[in-house]
C-alpha cells in the first residue's frame, strides 16, 4: 500500500512538472506584426512585410487593414501586388507639406487596405503583406503601425495597443518598425564621393609603382644572372688556357 501511494505522488508531481515545462515552452501567443526585409534605415528607403498569422481554428482572415502613422507621415508605400487579394490605398492631405528630393508633397498614404477574394488566411497559416515604404523619418527611432484584422465569421480584432515603456506587453499590441541608424548609402555627399575616387586613384598608383618595381627588379635579376654566366664562361675559359700554356712549357 505505500508503495502505492509513493508512486502515485511520483506520477502525479512528474504530471504537474510536466505542464509547467510545457506552459513555460508554449510559443508567445501569435499577433499582427512588421519587420523589414533587410535594414530599415533611417532617412532612407525599405521593404516591409505585414505578418498576419491565422489565430482561429473555425474562421479565416478575410480582411487586414493598416493604418499609417500620422506623426511621421511617409510619402511614399507601394504595396506589392499578391494573388487572391485586392488592395486599396487610401491617402490623406498632410497639415504640413513634406519636402522630398526638393519638392512639396501635400499628401501621404494613410491606410492600406487587404481584402481576400477568396478564402483568405486559412487556420493554421500565415500571410506576409509587403509594402515599400519611403522616405523614413531622421527624428524617430521607430514607426507604429495600426491594424485591423477581420475573419470570415465577421470578428475582428484591433492590433491598436501601443507599448507603454516599462508596462506589460499589452493584448493586442499595434505592430511596430524599428528604424536602424542612418546610413552612408542615404547620406553620403559630393565630397566624400571625391575623397573615395582619390583613395582609389592612390591605391591604384601605389600597384602601378610595385608592379613597376617588381619588373625592374627582374630586369636587374635577368641581366646580372646574364653577367654570371658570361663571367663563369670566362673564367672556365681562361682556365683552359692557362692548363695548355702550362702543358707546352712542360715539353718544351
Amino acid at each position: 500500500m505505500k508503495a502505492s501511494r509513493i508512486a502515485s505522488r511520483v506520477a502525479a508531481a512528474a504530471a504537474v512538472a510536466g505542464s509547467a515545462v510545457l506552459a513555460l515552452s508554449a510559443p508567445a501567443f501569435a499577433h499582427v506584426s512588421v519587420a523589414a526585409e533587410g535594414t530599415a534605415a533611417k532617412g532612407g528607403y525599405a521593404v516591409v512585410d505585414f505578418k498576419v498569422p491565422n489565430e482561429r481554428d473555425d474562421a479565416s482572415t478575410t480582411k487586414l487593414e493598416v493604418t499609417f502613422p500620422t506623426d511621421h507621415p511617409l510619402a511614399s508605400a507601394l504595396p506589392e501586388p499578391i494573388n487572391g487579394w485586392t488592395i486599396v490605398v487610401t491617402k490623406a492631405k498632410l497639415a504640413k507639406p513634406l519636402t522630398v528630393h526638393g519638392k512639396q508633397i501635400s499628401e501621404a498614404v494613410s491606410k492600406i487596405t487587404w481584402t481576400a477574394t477568396g478564402e483568405g488566411i486559412k487556420a493554421g497559416f500565415f500571410q506576409k503583406f509587403p509594402v515599400s515604404v519611403g522616405a523614413l523619418p531622421e527624428d524617430a527611432d521607430e514607426l507604429v503601425f495600426k491594424a485591423i484584422q477581420t475573419y470570415s465569421n465577421k470578428e475582428v480584432v484591433r492590433w491598436i495597443e501601443v507599448q507603454e515603456d516599462g508596462a506589460e506587453e499589452p493584448e493586442n499590441p499595434a505592430p511596430v518598425l524599428a528604424l536602424a541608424a542612418a546610413t552612408e548609402d542615404h547620406h553620403g555627399t559630393g565630397a566624400e564621393a571625391a575623397s573615395d575616387e582619390s583613395d582609389d586613384a592612390k591605391a591604384a598608383a601605389a600597384t602601378t609603382e610595385a608592379a613597376s618595381d617588381s619588373d625592374s627588379s627582374d630586369t636587374t635579376a635577368r641581366v646580372l644572372g646574364v653577367v654570371g654566366i658570361v663571367v663563369g664562361a670566362a673564367g672556365v675559359a681562361y682556365g683552359v688556357l692557362a692548363g695548355r700554356r702550362r702543358t707546352t712549357t712542360t715539353e718544351a
